[in-house]
């Protein structure tokens, strides 16, 4: 059974081993650096909820949520303010297709619903234009690509 398990000083260096396959490096931040996003966030008054997705007792993955802008953040897409977003998402390399990562999607809009920073209309997130697995994924459980764009991602929402 697939579980969301907040990212402690317990499971962060089981976290910090994971990572996705050679070719997908450049579609994602490694966990360090996220883990390291999430802190300063919270620091500038901000919203993040960093998870390590396990299956029973194996870590097989990252994810993160976020809420809202903080001050640190420069030029945040119009979407960002108020709403919810799946800041980070990444499987293991030895786990991918397995449907972690849909089924890892559903648990954090669920966590999502539980309004943790308050109601929400929608979640948001983005991706390379290159990215077509994630596409595909976020495609599958209801995101709709906004015609918006996050530098240089493409920005898809859903709504809550």
């Amino acid at each position: 059974m697939i579980t969301l398990r907040p990212v402690t000083p317990e499971n962060e260096a089981d976290i910090l081993c994971l990572q996705v396959a050679e070719g997908q490096r450049h579609f994602v931040a490694d966990n360090r650096r996220s883990l390291e996003e999430a802190a300063a966030c919270i620091r500038a008054g901000g919203s993040a909820f960093p998870f390590g997705i396990y299956d029973g007792d194996q870590p097989v993955g990252f994810l993160m949520v976020g809420f809202g802008v903080d001050d640190d953040w420069l030029n945040p897409p119009e979407i960002a303010h108020g709403s919810y977003n799946i800041w980070r998402l990444m499987i293991d390399q030895r786990c991918q297709r397995k449907g972690y990562g849909r089924q890892a999607l559903q648990l954090a809009l669920d966590f999502i619903r539980s309004w943790p920073c308050g109601k929400a209309d929608c979640c948001w997130l983005s991706y390379e234009p290159e990215n077509v697995v994630a596409r595909e994924l976020y495609r599958s459980v209801g995101f709709q690509e906004t015609g918006d764009m996050d530098e240089n991602e493409i920005i898809a929402a859903l709504r809550l």
